[in-house]
């Protein structure tokens, strides 16, 4: 590397790590995705293989074929999962494939009615029933992991299964008071330092853990082009408007792709349309799979000028795994995942994007790779992951403990 290892080693020594405790340690279940050797096979923590019940939410099928964040974060789990023996049934949309026991409970996919209440309802509660009639039949989960929005958490205490809900979302001010009522019904996880330090303080977050990426799975490209690249939904939020003044004042072409979703449409005619002229700023739509490689790998950069406090960010991750620096306004969990000046450069406007585009020599793309191997890679997440289902079978013993404890005392 042109910076060399050990240079790497201490820039990602002094990143914010990925999973800490309150006290500022690495919180129990990512002690092994900090120390553990990225990419090699680990045998599950548990003592015994595991009765998953992974709960996705119910508007676009595991994998998804476009744009699907968690989807992609169900699949890949799911997947790592089953392939350590862990017996896992996937309660997911119309479409789904896994290697898992998969569970259709609707009739469609509802990818333009994403959060509507009705559906995620319908689907949580006829999964809930499946994972009584299992209990009832002798064959019950071990534990459910949700991911499928706020039903499922504010139901939980109805299950004797215990639950691990991971929070996809930001802690937007209106979910303070959900979560300060429910969350306590599971085991939360937080997908970043950001997120949790966004949490309100009456909000108990038992780990951080991160998105996973199979990191191998994504080309390493070291000779990039020219252009720039913006990746995501079509939203004020997401910046792609932003990414076209950087781009011009870096005298860059400007590659736009992803998906104008319900109620973007006048947003990305207003701000982003008129600017799409074919030579300095193109846009490819929507891609996935193989396409979706190919844009990240052959930009110079992937530019991100968010401006909200996003809890993850995939796309970041993804396009670092393909060896392409990450340029990014220092909001929400960007913090976390950008190394300045080791795999990209967190910026405060558009100038200085524009600015740290012309220091693009300076980043080796393996070190953007290897900046996300040691702590994205989905081999150690699912290690962090199987001891955050260790933790939620302990502390639901305990909680059982203490009611046949009381029930003892009451009868003497």
């Amino acid at each position: 590397m042109s910076r060399g290892a050990s240079v790497i080693r201490r820039a990602l020594a002094r990143a914010t790590p990925l999973a800490t405790d309150r006290r500022g340690g690495l919180a129990s279940g990512e002690r092994h995705l900090a120390h553990g050797c990225p990419g090699s096979h680990r045998p599950h923590t548990a003592s015994r293989p595991l009765r998953i019940a992974m709960l996705a939410p119910p508007w676009i099928p595991v994998p998804a074929s476009g744009y699907g964040g968690i989807e992609s974060v169900v699949h890949q789990l799911t997947e790592q999962l089953a392939a350590r023996g862990h017996g896992v049934t996937l309660f997911a949309a119309p479409g789904s494939r896994s290697s898992a026991t998969v569970r259709s409970l609707l009739e469609h996919a509802y990818p333009d009615a994403i959060g509507e209440p009705p559906y995620e309802a319908d689907h949580v509660a006829l999964a809930m029933a499946e994972i009584d009639d299992a209990r009832a039949s002798g064959a019950p989960f071990d534990v459910v992991h949700d991911h499928s929005g706020f039903t499922a958490v504010a139901m939980a205490d109805r299950l004797a299964t215990p639950m691990v809900h991971t929070i996809h979302g930001p802690f937007e001010p209106r979910l303070g008071g959900f979560y300060g009522r429910h969350g306590h019904k599971a085991v939360l996880v937080a997908i970043s330092p950001a997120q949790r330090r966004s949490a309100p303080g009456d909000v108990s977050i038992s780990a951080v853990v991160p998105n996973p990426l199979a990191v191998d799975d994504w080309p390493l490209v070291r000779d990039k082009g020219r252009h720039l690249l913006w990746l995501g939904r079509m939203h004020e939020t997401k910046g792609p408007h932003r990414a076209i003044v950087a781009a011009r004042m870096a005298d860059r072409t400007l590659v736009l792709a992803g998906p104008v979703q319900t109620g973007q449409e006048r947003f990305f005619a207003e701000q982003v349309e008129p600017h799409i002229d074919g030579s300095g700023v193109h846009y490819v739509g929507e891609v996935g799979g193989l396409a979706k490689q190919r844009v990240l790998s052959g930009a110079a950069a992937l530019l991100m000028p968010i401006r909200w406090e996003e809890p993850f960010g995939m796309v970041m991750v993804e396009a670092l795994a393909c060896g392409t620096p990450v340029i990014a306004f220092p909001e929400g969990a960007a913090r976390n995942i950008v190394i300045d000046g080791i795999n990209g450069f967190l910026v405060e406007d558009e100038h200085a994007m524009a600015v740290a585009v012309g220091r693009l020599a300076e980043i080796d793309p393996a070190a953007c790779r290897a900046s996300v191997h040691r702590r994205y890679d989905v081999d150690g997440v699912t290690s962090a992951y199987e001891r955050v289902y260790l933790t939620a079978l302990r502390q639901a013993a305990a909680r059982s403990g203490m009611r046949e404890a009381r029930r003892e005392a009451l009868a003497r």
